[in-house]
């Protein structure tokens, strides 16, 4: 399956991309993905996330903050100098004050191209759940703010959208609370969770770890090599544990081999946790990613992404049509 920030399936990234759902735990069976991305769109738009829909995206990924005022928005960035220019963080302005994104942006997973498109607006997360009402949706909550995670789990009752709504964050605690807000969502891997799986697998415990997380997101090693290694030397510099030697992580066997291995180890779960590897835009990464198991993908390029699994299906149910997500025609005023 394939999921996209903003939208997206198959694989998942900022502001448009797809993902795929967990089997069993709150979230529709998974099926082989088409992809959206904000390398098409500009992230967390609209736009984007229509994109990603119109490939076939079996979920979208979004990120939300909340301005001064309180309006739930979709943006990555907590300041606005990256995404519109404006020096000055989004929860210093009421949302009628927010700048539109500049006419185009860097995709952060592929230096050097740049995204672009009609719609420059940060839409509201109220917006996005009535244009999209059977579309499943992972909402990253961004900051430590209680009123925001209440505001986020009330707008899920208000759309009736619980089972196909996941809870994500980077951040153990913000997850924690997220849970105790909305418990009926389902919900993601912290980095602590994740961590915690992997040293039960190495011990070779992992069937004996209760989990109730529907998904881990995590990062396909060669792209942590080809994009990041020169940023992280110093991380990912002890070989040992992650299997990561002095010069790169290895992309087969040894560590990362074992790596790997812990993703599989979810298979004697009951019931087992989807597995969506971040951020892949190239077909030799799409082709890595889904020959090593991975349920879904994360992209910046959709229809890249669609273009893959139409030229090379994958095994299982026939592909999503576009028709099973057609977005609902809404006018809200801005």
């Amino acid at each position: 399956m394939g999921a996209t920030n903003g939208g997206g399936l198959g694989v998942a990234s900022t502001g448009g991309g797809g993902v795929a759902w967990p089997c069993g735990r709150g979230l529709p069976t998974p099926r082989p993905p088409p992809p959206q991305g904000c390398g098409e769109r500009l992230e967390n738009t609209m736009e984007a996330l229509e994109n990603a829909v119109a490939h076939g995206a079996e979920l979208l990924e979004v990120d939300v903050r909340r301005t001064r005022d309180g309006a739930v928005v979709l943006s990555h960035d907590r300041g606005l100098r990256r995404q519109a220019g404006l020096d000055r963080d989004l929860a210093q302005l009421d949302y009628q004050e927010l700048p539109p994104y500049r006419e185009e942006l860097e995709v952060t997973f592929a230096p050097g191209c740049f995204s672009r498109g009609r719609d420059r607006r940060m839409p509201l997360l109220a917006e996005v759940f009535a244009r999209f009402p059977g579309v499943p949706i992972s909402i990253e909550i961004k900051d430590d703010d209680d009123e925001l995670i209440r505001q986020v789990a009330e707008l899920v009752r208000r759309h009736d959208r619980a089972s196909i709504t996941l809870w994500a964050s980077f951040n153990h605690r913000i997850l924690r609370k997220c849970r105790a807000a909305h418990p009926a969502m389902p919900y993601g891997f912290s980095p602590r969770r994740a961590l915690l799986a992997l040293a039960a697998h190495r011990l070779g415990l992992l069937p004996l770890l209760p989990l109730g997380e529907a998904v881990l997101l995590g990062p396909l090693p060669a792209i942590i090599n080809r994009l990041f290694w020169g940023k992280f030397r110093g991380f990912w510099a002890n070989p040992g544990w992650f299997g990561v030697k002095k010069g790169g992580c290895r992309d087969s066997g040894g560590g990362w081999g074992r790596f790997w291995g812990y993703f599989r180890g979810f298979s004697g779960v009951s019931p087992p946790p989807q597995v969506v590897l971040w951020v892949l835009n190239e077909e030799r990464d799409f082709a890595d990613a889904f020959a090593r198991g991975a349920s879904g993908v994360m992209t910046d390029y959709p229809g890249r992404l669609r273009r893959y699994l139409d030229a090379h299906p994958l095994p299982g149910p026939v592909q999503t049509t576009t028709d099973q997500y057609k977005p609902v025609q809404t006018s809200t005023n801005q």
